[in-house]
């Protein structure tokens, strides 16, 4: 932990405490983190006591401490914030963005000024270290500002360097993808019930079924059909089981879910970029 630059963290939201949680293990001291948002002071002190990390009652005022500012406010404040914090903008600053469908033109558009700018997609698994995060950069982004953002959010689980066109597919896969998982093992709970399973113990098979098969899945150079072929016997539980998926056409369902998502996405990234333009 080596870094000297100074964070600026607009917003204080779960993602940002994520964040925070994972730089100050393995990225930077707590004192090189500044955090301010819009009107939530108490928000700010419980961070302040909880990492250590210091606060500052305006968003100009973080800014001007930093090197790297990181926007974690909600995608449509973002012109409002950008807005306030634009005179403070050096461009030496690196800006990294967690805002859904926010491009990076409009970022720099909004600065006020050629300045890096990396985008970035992580997920909510974030809070404990497991994120499956996209990062992109910006037209004015080099390979050093990619390599810093990459070793930032990698303090919060892996990340991947994407064509900032695939971050609309990031997030309808990846972005969104914590939400399926629940969704399933909320089916899976259901079922457990109607078979007359006690509900603790339930869940613990549950949980620890999908964390050994997420293991299989890494360990294993076999493709998922194969892992899964190996498990289902002719005329077994399983192959009984994966035929009622079959029936109600599951994967059919999870390919719609996905490039709906992509789609949301994209239609929230244009509206958000329309209100910006009209404002």
């Amino acid at each position: 932990m080596n870094n000297e630059r100074t964070i600026a963290l607009i917003g204080a939201g779960s993602m940002a405490e994520a964040l925070i949680a994972g730089m100050t293990k393995a990225f930077c001291h707590p004192a090189h983190i500044v955090v301010a948002n819009r009107r939530n002071r108490p928000r700010l002190e419980e961070l302040a006591r909880q990492y250590g990390v210091g606060t500052a009652d305006c968003a100009q005022e973080a800014v001007k401490q930093a090197d790297i500012i990181i926007l974690a406010m909600k995608p449509k404040d973002v012109a409002e914030a950008m807005n306030a914090i634009a005179p403070s903008i050096r461009s030496d600053h690196l800006i990294l963005s967690l805002l859904a469908g926010v491009t990076t033109e409009t970022i720099e558009r909004l600065a006020g000024r050629n300045i890096p700018v990396v985008r970035a997609m992580p997920n909510t698994s974030a809070a404990v270290g497991l994120s499956a995060t996209a990062i992109a950069g910006g037209r004015f982004a080099a390979k050093e500002h990619l390599e810093i953002a990459k070793q930032l959010f990698e303090t919060v689980g892996i990340v991947a360097v994407v064509p900032e066109r695939d971050l609309h597919a990031v997030t309808g896969l990846s972005g969104s993808g914590p939400a399926y998982v629940y969704y399933l093992v909320e089916a899976m709970e259901k079922a457990a019930a109607d078979i007359g399973l006690e509900r603790d113990v339930a869940k613990r098979l549950i949980l620890q079924t999908i964390i050994g098969a997420a293991e299989m899945l890494k360990a294993s150079d076999k493709h998922p059909s194969v892992l899964r072929r190996e498990v289902t016997s002719p005329g077994g539980t399983t192959e009984a089981g994966i035929g009622v998926l079959e029936q109600y056409r599951f994967q059919e369902a999870v390919i719609a879910c996905i490039r709906r998502a992509t789609a949301r996405s994209e239609e929230l990234g244009s509206a958000l970029l329309a209100a910006i333009a009209e404002a």
